[in-house]
């Protein structure tokens, strides 16, 4: 039996859940999320002990490696609709800086000779605190995951200088560049 599988996702009182079919709706403070889920994995919600329970009809792999993805990504869509997800990136290099077009998109200056501009998809929002900081928020793990993965796609961090667009707290690894005069 799968360990995360067996474990039940709480629901919070201000998050409401449907299951119809094979698809779960989770709507709560931040938005309203579903998904549609194997037919080999059953959700039962349980309303007196306020959680879900995820089982699955036999030990086959496939069932098995269902199990516990279906748990954790519906205990993602929990959590998403109840505090949501956010995803900060920092800008590193001289004259590199990003800034807000309009709602959700973003203007990156990354050290190419035009402006890579990035629309954010729906359910999706971004912030620019500061020229060199971008924060990428959202109910929507894979969705605020995604977009902060296309944004420091632009320009990742190069292992000699440093610059790039990295995730804040990413340790880049650097490198020693040629010795001179070394004979």
């Amino acid at each position: 039996m799968s360990r995360i599988g067996r474990k039940p996702v709480p629901v919070p009182a201000n998050v409401k859940i449907a299951v119809a079919d094979s698809t779960i709706s989770v709507e709560g403070p931040k938005g309203k999320l579903s998904f549609t889920y194997k037919p080999a994995i059953t959700v039962q919600h349980d309303e007196a002990g306020k959680q879900l329970v995820i089982t699955r009809a036999d030990d086959e792999r496939e069932s098995r490696a269902l199990h516990g993805l279906t748990r954790s990504l519906i205990a993602n869509m929990v959590q998403g609709v109840v505090a949501g997800y956010t995803k900060k990136l920092e800008i590193v290099g001289v004259g590199y800086q990003a800034q807000l077009k309009k709602a959700n998109t973003v203007a990156l200056q990354v050290g190419f000779a035009n402006q890579i501009t990035l629309e954010a998809p729906a359910g999706v929002s971004v912030t620019v605190p500061d020229a060199t900081h971008v924060v990428i928020t959202g109910a929507d793990k894979q969705a605020v995951g995604q977009f902060a993965a296309e944004v420091r796609k632009v320009r990742p961090p190069e292992p000699y200088k440093g610059k790039g667009i990295r995730y804040e707290g990413e340790a880049v690894r650097r490198k020693a560049g040629k010795a001179f005069g070394a004979k």
